[in-house]
């Protein structure tokens, strides 16, 4: 097995990649090191052809990819599903989510939203598009710049109220993860691994897709607030 396997990731699964690769290193001595990044940046960078041999993004966009030839035909596997929570600044009231209304009226209180460019972003704005109040609430929500985490954004008290992936705001300090959106309006992403079409090295990304869609790979994507795909 080669040395050494390169990636492209979206900043949700970076955590977890980060957890995983060592392990695996030590058993396969292949080290494996991802560039992770805003995944509308990510998919830019791969449709520009830079190099990489895993490439690990919502599936959509997998799709995607591997329709307009960016990836070897048939390699996808599902790698895990990431839900969409609330954030808060750290040690403020936190407003109630146990249902839409509930949430739609803290969105309405709010003075500040932030919301992400990727998966989570999108559903959000076709909720308040739903709500018929997508003019009314943009004015007050901001758009984390791409690879920045919403969650810095919301402790910085930049914002009242942020939307992202739950395991991208797990981690970040400063703030307060009110829940994830109860299920009537929530949207699960789904990260799928494939094999780059600019990689050289096809059967050792297989081996380590394969490990990453394995059961040995779940308490990772638990302990970062992801579950198995």
């Amino acid at each position: 097995m080669s040395s050494k396997l390169t990636g492209i990731s979206s900043m949700a699964t970076r955590q977890i990649l980060a957890d995983l690769a060592q392990p695996y290193q030590q058993r396969t001595g292949c080290r494996v090191a991802f560039q992770s990044m805003g995944g509308v940046d990510a998919a830019r960078r791969i449709r520009a052809g830079a190099p990489a041999d895993v490439i690990i993004l919502a599936s959509n966009v997998m799709e995607e990819l591997e329709t307009e030839g960016h990836m070897v035909s048939g390699s996808r596997a599902d790698f895990a599903r990431s839900g969409i929570a609330m954030a808060v600044p750290s040690g403020v009231q936190q407003p109630s989510i146990g249902d839409e209304e509930a949430v739609k009226q803290a969105t309405l209180n709010a003075r500040k939203i932030c919301y992400s460019t990727g998966p989570s972003g999108h559903h959000l704005k076709q909720l308040w598009q739903r709500w018929g109040l997508l003019d009314a609430i943009s004015e007050r929500a901001m758009q984390a710049p791409a690879g920045i985490p919403v969650g810095t954004i919301v402790a910085r008290g930049e914002a009242d109220l942020g939307f992202q992936q739950l395991s991208e705001l797990l981690h970040v300090p400063g703030i307060d993860i009110v829940g994830p959106l109860p299920p009537d309006i929530q949207a699960v992403t789904v990260f799928s691994a494939g094999i780059s079409s600019t990689s050289s090295q096809i059967e050792s990304a297989r081996a380590f897709i394969a490990y990453l869609a394995s059961a040995e790979a779940d308490p990772a994507k638990r302990q970062h607030g992801m579950d198995p795909a």
